[in-house]
């Protein structure tokens, strides 16, 4: 791992974990206050575990939403990649419920006990101190639910916490349990703010960079993601739609911070597909919508499809930044990088502003270049220029090539041209109101631009005014 990523102590880690179905992610999603997790009556919907952050009365600690025990003979071996996903699933939480500060052991009053949340407490308490498990009783959703509860004591867990995951009710109580186990204390000489002994308190969210990493299945979108982090943080697999929600990891790189958002492949057969593949597609595009870079994620070994261009249409249309990640790079013999540039640029040729990186997810190669390259373009895309800088740009340009004429004789003169908007950039022209202004120009203003200011990986937007008023800029 590059040695300017961030060695801070890390939060506290508060680990849901339980059986299938017993709605650990619909309280994942209650105590996040986020539509987070993906949420379904089907056995086995959570894959990956959900990562979130969680700040109650002055303090601050992250929540795991895990994948649903459904065997636990299978977790005595490590997770390999070509074990089946339940899985390496199972492995995943299990490895998380091992690293926890604090368990909360979810078990659904409306099921009452079963044989398998017994074998589970035991799991757990051959694996963890019985002092950071808090025993969750789910569903608890009207008083006449509490008589149920009495056969949950047998677990030998002390007092449970009472919840409705689904409406809310009893999340504050558990929250405040929680804060009290992971004993937080305020910070000497500093009587306003209560954050966790010997971590800083986290940048502002309006500082983080959400990085989308996008594309089809199986090109490589949660390699890339485990290769970027240095350790597996999503399950890899070659059976398709193996991500089914985006999942959310944050870091720190050269001092900025960022959100990592791994999302669900988005397949040709996409407007086909039904269940639980159809909302994580529908995710992947919602989370795409939210994001500053996307990381388009190709497989470079097969041959460029049309969807590929319809994710990069998708993206322009979004006016979102984004990198062309040419995966698998390792697999061609012709390693040529000039070739397969024009290649992606070739088919692609409304998107030649976005880098090209060549990597491996596999073997790591070339992955940490990904890091300067999204802060490179995070940089570029708030560029702000000034009306007198923008008024020596045209004066040049119109030298080199004078406005050409759509509809009409005549050539339009172009009497003031401004930036209207950073983040992503907007430029807006003027013309006279009879005037018209060929549409390949705007692709010469846009190209021009590029060379003068960079604006690397972003898509500007020039759009054209009609003024009645004949003031304004000359071109003579």
């Amino acid at each position: 791992m590059d040695k300017t990523l961030s060695k801070k102590k890390p939060l506290p880690l508060v680990v849901i974990f339980g059986r299938t179905n017993v709605g650990k992610s619909t309280l994942f999603n209650c105590l996040v206050e986020k539509r987070q997790a993906l949420v379904s009556d089907i056995e086995g919907t959570t894959r990956d575990s959900n990562l979130g952050e969680i700040s109650w009365r002055g303090h601050k600690f992250s929540l795991v939403d895990t994948g649903g025990m459904i065997n636990i003979k299978q977790l005595t071996e490590k997770a390999g990649p070509n074990d089946e996903i339940d899985v390496q699933v199972q492995k995943q939480a299990f490895k998380y419920l091992k690293r926890a500060n604090l368990v909360l052991f979810l078990v659904d009053n409306k099921a009452g006990l079963l044989s398998q949340d017994k074998e589970l407490a035991f799991l757990i308490k051959k694996n963890i101190d019985p002092k950071k498990i808090i025993l969750t009783i789910n569903k608890v959703d009207s008083p006449k639910d509490r008589l149920k509860i009495s056969e949950f004591y047998k677990l030998a867990f002390g007092e449970p916490a009472l919840v409705s995951a689904a409406n809310g009710s009893g999340s504050g109580d558990l929250l405040d349990i929680i804060t009290k186990k992971l004993r937080f204390r305020d910070i000497k000489g500093d009587k306003t703010k209560k954050y966790l002994t010997g971590v800083a308190p986290l940048p502002v969210e309006n500082e983080i960079i959400k990085v989308c990493i996008i594309g089809q299945p199986n090109v490589g979108k949660s390699s890339l993601l485990n290769s970027l982090l240095g350790f597996e943080r999503v399950i890899v697999s070659p059976t398709p739609h193996t991500t089914r929600e985006p999942q959310h990891t944050k870091i720190t790189y050269n001092d900025r911070s960022l959100l990592l958002i791994d999302t669900a492949g988005i397949s040709h057969k996409g407007q086909k597909t039904h269940g639980l593949e159809k909302f994580g597609i529908a995710k992947s595009l919602s989370a795409l919508a939210k994001s500053d870079v996307a990381l388009l994620v190709m497989d470079i070994s097969k041959e460029i499809t049309h969807q590929d261009a319809r994710l990069v249409q998708e993206i322009v249309d979004n006016k979102k930044s984004f990198i062309f990640i040419a995966n698998k790079w390792d697999l061609l013999e012709e390693r040529d990088t000039k070739k397969y540039t024009n290649y992606i640029y070739g088919e692609m040729p409304f998107a030649r502003f976005a880098p090209i990186q060549f990597i491996s997810a596999k073997t790591g190669e070339k992955v940490n270049k990904i890091f300067d390259l999204i802060l490179q373009i995070d940089q570029q895309k708030k560029i702000n220029l000034s009306d007198s800088q923008l008024s020596h740009f045209l004066s040049r340009i119109v030298k080199v090539h004078r406005p050409a004429k759509g509809k009409g004789v005549k050539h339009p003169r172009i009497r003031d041209f401004t930036q209207v908007g950073v983040n992503p950039p907007k430029f807006e022209l003027k013309i006279g109101y009879k005037e018209d202004l060929h549409f390949s120009y705007l692709r010469f203003i846009e190209n021009r631009l590029r060379e003068a200011y960079g604006f690397l990986g972003t898509p500007i937007t020039v759009q054209v005014a009609k003024n009645k008023s004949t003031h304004g800029l000359h071109q003579d």
